[in-house]
């Protein structure tokens, strides 16, 4: 991004300000000049313009995928920009541990699971795995964390009855699989489930992640955080002992 006066900014192409963007897109058409007419078309209509076709290749039948790149005159203000910022310190795998085993004097409990149809555990599996993901270990590598992976397509009413069998103070939830919002509805269907089954006192914290989730929507969604893309284990052990131990303190 090219930095304009104060907080404006404008997209950055080949030059500082130009405004060039790139944008990719599907359109349920056989690839053909009129269908890269069409893409030109609606390009112009986002606000491309001039909008440059720069790729375009049939994706199977009656459909092509384009890529346009071209100029738009839209701003950007960073002072109007709402995001979640994080609210809790990060903390190593052995600081986590300490405060767990002086916080709570038991193992922190945490259930894991992709729930739905939803068959992607990649995520869930870089949280909790030992392996964890880019150099990072995941949570079963911390001593005073007890991690049940209850792996993928597991129904709200099974991951309800391992939270309750497991005592969990956490439950993780992975959702990757996003047509048609199936992670919303999933997610409203998880928090109704918890709110239904136990009370409000005894219910484990709520966490979500997922590349496609508005980290934003957490109160809406009615569960306690959502975690993006790019979320690393260290950051979800930070998070739940904040949450469950430094932060509101023991006795959820």
């Amino acid at each position: 991004m090219g930095v304009g006066a104060g907080s404006v900014v404008r997209p950055y192409g080949d030059t500082t300000g130009d405004g060039m963007v790139q944008v990719s897109f599907t359109l349920p058409v056989p690839h053909d000049k009129r269908a890269e007419g069409a893409a030109v078309q609606l390009a112009n209509r986002m606000g491309v313009d001039p909008a440059m076709l720069v790729h375009a290749r049939q994706m199977g039948d009656g459909f092509t995928f384009f890529v346009v790149y071209g100029r738009v005159s839209h701003l950007v203000d960073l002072s109007a920009v709402r995001v979640v910022e994080r609210d809790f310190p990060t903390l190593s795998a052995s600081e986590v541990n300490a405060v767990v085993r002086r916080g709570l004097r038991r193992k922190l409990s945490v259930v894991g699971a992709c729930i739905g149809t939803d068959a992607h555990t990649v995520g869930i599996d870089a949280i909790l795995n030992v392996k964890g993901v880019a150099g990072e270990k995941g949570l079963e590598y911390y001593r005073e964390l007890a991690v049940t992976n209850l792996g993928a397509q597991v129904s709200v009413p099974e991951l309800v009855e391992a939270a309750r069998r497991e005592r969990a103070d956490a439950v993780l939830v992975s959702q990757v699989v996003t047509q048609r919002d199936a992670h919303l509805h999933n997610t409203r269907e998880m928090a109704a489930a918890f709110r239904e089954a136990m009370p409000a006192g005894r219910r484990p914290l709520l966490v979500v992640g997922g590349p496609r989730f508005d980290e934003s929507m957490a109160g809406e969604l009615g569960v306690d955080r959502i975690f993006g893309r790019g979320t690393t284990p260290g950051e979800v052990a930070s998070y739940l002992v904040h949450a469950l131990v430094t932060g509101r303190g023991v006795g959820r």
